[in-house]
């Protein structure tokens, strides 16, 4: 029975859960530990989303004979000018735009209340579900408002963190750079013989997974907020360039995003003018659509392949255990797990295979 592959994996768990039970137990001493490494996760993280964009351009460089310390400062260059241009050009009409939208945020909180009212006057001719949701709604606007007004501010602070933290960014960057083909290496240094090359192989799958996984979502991104920026400056839409901003930013989750970004958008909308609710809503499902069934197969492929009700589930139980960054991590942690998984089913296969051959 030892020798069962239940009964080793039951084992296992049970050891897991026990370390983790000592853990929770000496917290304390490793509170430090925590605390350094919140403090260099965004960075980290964000140094690790240039370096997979970055990389294909500093490979280019250095098949052009380029040394590597120079190919290196000329992506910093194009990035330092590709951030001043991309601010000089939006900045100036994003501050215009976001003043305007701080100054008619009352008037559009009066809308809301009016609707709300409007359709509360009409509970004969609508089913008591609806009517229990609008009671429950009634009065609440100013509270969402007021939730909204201190959300925005938690966000600007926390903008501000992190344009300090970003500081640390370069410096990551540049080492992840300067020393990629060290780190698969040094992990496998570890270990000896077979297990050695499944370490690299298993590296090498992971590597792939991310770079399709953060190349192809922010290509995605991007695509699609642009598709909004236009589709809101053809119906003549207020706020379009930060309401397509909030749309790219948003579709950085998988299958949520587009509908948290259609939510302002119609709520501008609808201040603006009700009838432009119906433009918005096609704009956005037209979006949806190419992205969906166009851009996203042709460039993410499989990179993946994750059922939309994993995606759903992921999200959901993320958002709960992490917030914000639970739910943009949920995807490409599960991709890291299952990348992780399917290595070692192969190598258990690949083990029982050779075990069976040779009987």
């Amino acid at each position: 029975m030892i020798n069962k592959t239940w009964f080793q994996t039951g084992i296992a768990l049970v050891l897991i859960l026990i370390i983790i039970l000592l853990f929770r137990q000496i917290n304390d001493i490793f509170n430090p530990l925590v605390i350094v490494a919140k403090t260099v996760f965004l960075p980290l993280v964000l140094a690790g989303v240039l370096f997979y964009l970055t990389r294909p351009v500093v490979n280019w460089l250095e098949g052009k004979r380029l040394p590597r310390w120079a190919s290196i400062l000329s992506v910093f260059f194009l990035l330092v000018v590709t951030f001043w241009v991309l601010f000089s050009m939006i900045g100036p009409i994003v501050n215009e735009q976001g003043a305007r939208l701080a100054k008619n945020t009352p008037q559009m909180v009066q809308v809301a209340e009016d609707a709300i009212n409007y359709l509360m006057n009409q509970k004969e001719r609508l089913p008591q579900f609806a009517i229990q949701s609008l009671e429950d709604a009634e009065g609440k606007v100013e509270d969402w408002a007021m939730a909204f007004g201190t959300w925005l501010i938690n966000f600007l602070q926390g903008l501000l963190q992190t344009v300090f933290l970003t500081v640390l960014v370069p410096f990551f960057l540049f080492y992840m750079l300067k020393d990629r083909e060290k780190f698969a290496p040094f992990l496998a240094n570890f270990f000896s013989g077979h297990r050695r090359q499944w370490i690299l192989r298993t590296l090498k799958d992971l590597d792939e997974t991310l770079q399709s996984y953060i190349q192809g979502q922010l290509l995605v991104s991007f695509l699609v907020g642009t598709m909004l920026l236009i589709g809101y400056l053809i119906i003549g839409l207020d706020y379009s360039l930060i309401l397509a901003l909030i749309g790219m930013a948003t579709n950085v989750i998988p299958f949520l995003g587009p509908y948290l970004a259609v939510t302002p958008a119609l709520l501008v909308a609808w201040v603006q003018d009700p009838q432009m609710v119906i433009w918005v809503a096609i704009i956005m499902l037209i979006a949806q659509q190419i992205e969906s069934n166009l851009i996203s197969p042709n460039v993410m492929g499989k990179a993946l392949d994750i059922h939309p009700l994993t995606v759903i589930t992921l999200i959901l139980a993320a958002g709960n255990i992490a917030g914000i960054w639970g739910v943009i991590l949920a995807i490409p942690t599960y991709g890291i797990l299952k990348t992780i998984a399917v290595n070692l089913y192969a190598e258990r296969r690949e083990i029982k295979d050779a075990a069976t051959k040779d009987i």
